[in-house]
């Protein structure tokens, strides 16, 4: 008999304890696709993210990632672990860029579970509050900040729409 599986659909609030970290699986190597794409996209018209030719001229002789990239990218790392069940985000606080991000740098993230506490006008989510850092290949951090997001409780989960086929049109295993 087909034994049904299911994937990892993220964690909810009574799931979190303060003290935890998360080594956050995915990494990512920027391109200059990356940033650019990133740069155009939010109008962000500093040269020092698109003028190859006027960096060369700057203490790093290249090109810097975009840091709203960055914040973007280190957050989205992390919501495998911390919020794929997101209510909403509150806020990110004490963003910090001790260094900068350049194309070919490969990106990495963890994050430590500040503070928990109940919603007082939901009680359907909960309240997590985190510290972030994204580091390079070299073990440097680029970026640093705390987040705070409402996570749905447990029994509150929003149930996805989505119709599942039968699973009769699957192959049967096959015991070997």
């Amino acid at each position: 008999m087909t034994q049904i599986v299911e994937g990892w659909t993220g964690r909810v609030f009574e799931d979190f304890t303060p003290g935890d970290l998360y080594y956050h699986p995915f990494s990512k190597t920027v391109t200059e696709d990356d940033n650019m794409t990133s740069t155009l996209m939010t109008q962000n018209v500093a040269k020092v993210h698109v003028d190859a030719r006027l960096t060369e001229s700057t203490e790093f002789r290249r090109i810097l990632v975009n840091s709203c990239f960055t914040l973007s990218l280190v957050t989205g790392q992390s919501t495998i672990d911390l919020s794929m069940n997101v209510f909403a985000n509150l806020g990110w606080d004490e963003v910090r860029l001790p260094h900068p991000v350049f194309v070919g740098d490969t990106i990495s993230s963890r994050s430590k579970v500040l503070s928990l506490r109940e919603s007082r006008s939901r009680p359907s989510v909960g309240i997590v509050e985190v510290a972030t850092e994204g580091y390079n290949q070299d073990g440097v951090i680029v970026i640093s900040f705390r987040r705070t997001f409402m996570v749905s409780r447990r029994g509150f989960l929003p149930v996805s729409p989505t119709p599942r086929p039968d699973e009769s049109s699957l192959p049967d295993a096959i015991e070997r």
